[in-house]
């Protein structure tokens, strides 16, 4: 079979004989990120289906705060890491402006708030307010994410407010990988260490810890039971039907992403190889997320034929 009627699946019409799903004007899907591992895959999936479909791609990366305010500026099209309802502080303000637009949930049942190592949860440390109690253990730190993180803000909010008796605490702003590094590092030798912790996350398998109890008011209920939403710039559904139908279509799953996010981390697979793997092996996830959806020049893409155009060498992708 011709590589291209693999790739797709088109009909044999000349392209000259189709209109374009988008007007020229959304050839380039500029998308924005942050640095965390799930966000990478997910957007990494959005890009490689972008691509596949004839679009070009570009990715913004910076802080939540950042991509809001890129996409405020019209600099960024899109981002799938809408984490709520912790982040609803950083986003509320670009929302109710109308810069900027919520296009879907893309993913269910996950969790954010505060997490220890099981060891110290055994030892009491089983809610926020029991934190403060073992400051010292502690060290009055608090370990977050990247600046301008919604987690952070929301830690930052405790300690000025005292609640929890957190009020000499500081938060240390980090990144998600350095972050884990203090997490291996202290959990090797059995040190305390309070850090913001997630789902999905190969974190909750490689290493033994404990979500808290307590912070609902900032977190949400149920230790921070928390969606993740799809958002775009003001103004884009309309300008770009086809890639909004796209993007509004893919919806993941915990399975999906701790599958391709532990593959990244501990197997060292590139993000774009490891997204490429889960999808050439799931050819019926594709094709209900181009439901509805055209290739940039207009023709009908076909989810199983790009599933095996998807396998992992095959030369015209790159990692």
């Amino acid at each position: 079979m011709r590589l291209k009627s693999l790739l797709l699946g088109l009909c044999l019409l000349p392209v000259s004989w189709l209109a374009s799903a988008d007007p020229a004007s959304c050839k380039t899907v500029r998308m924005g990120m942050v640095e965390w591992t799930d966000l990478e895959v997910t957007t990494t999936t959005a890009q490689v289906m972008l691509e596949t479909l004839g679009y070009d791609v570009t990715i913004t990366t910076g802080s939540v705060g950042g991509v809001y305010e890129e996409m405020a500026q019209n600099n960024v099209d899109a981002f799938l890491g809408n984490w709520m309802p912790a982040n609803a502080g950083v986003i509320g303000p670009y929302l109710e402006s109308g810069k900027l637009e919520v296009l879907d949930t893309n993913l269910n049942g996950a969790l954010y708030t505060l997490a220890v190592p099981k060891y110290v949860y055994d030892q009491g440390v089983t809610t926020v307010a029991d934190i403060a109690k073992h400051a010292d253990e502690f060290g009055y730190r608090i370990y977050g994410l990247e600046k301008g993180n919604g987690g952070n803000l929301l830690i930052q909010d405790m300690i000025d407010k005292n609640d929890f008796g957190l009020g000499k605490f500081s938060v240390l702003e980090t990144s998600e990988r350095l972050m884990l590094a203090q997490v291996k590092g202290k959990t090797k030798k059995g040190q305390w260490i309070a850090f913001l912790a997630w789902a999905p996350h190969p974190m909750n398998v490689n290493y033994d810890i404990e979500y808290l109890d307590g912070a609902d008011a900032y977190f949400g209920p149920d230790k921070g039971a928390a969606h993740v939403r799809t958002v775009v710039r003001s103004g884009y559904t309309e300008q770009c039907p086809n890639v909004n139908q796209l993007l509004k279509n893919m919806t993941f799953s915990l399975e999906m992403e701790e599958k391709v996010m532990d593959q990244v981390m501990n197997g060292f697979v590139p993000t774009k190889r490891a997204v490429r793997i889960w999808m050439n092996d799931n050819a019926a996830t594709l094709t209900r997320w181009l439901d509805g959806v055209k290739t940039f020049d207009g023709q009908t893409p076909n989810g199983t034929e790009m599933a095996e155009a998807l396998a992992v060498g095959w030369g015209r992708l790159k990692d």
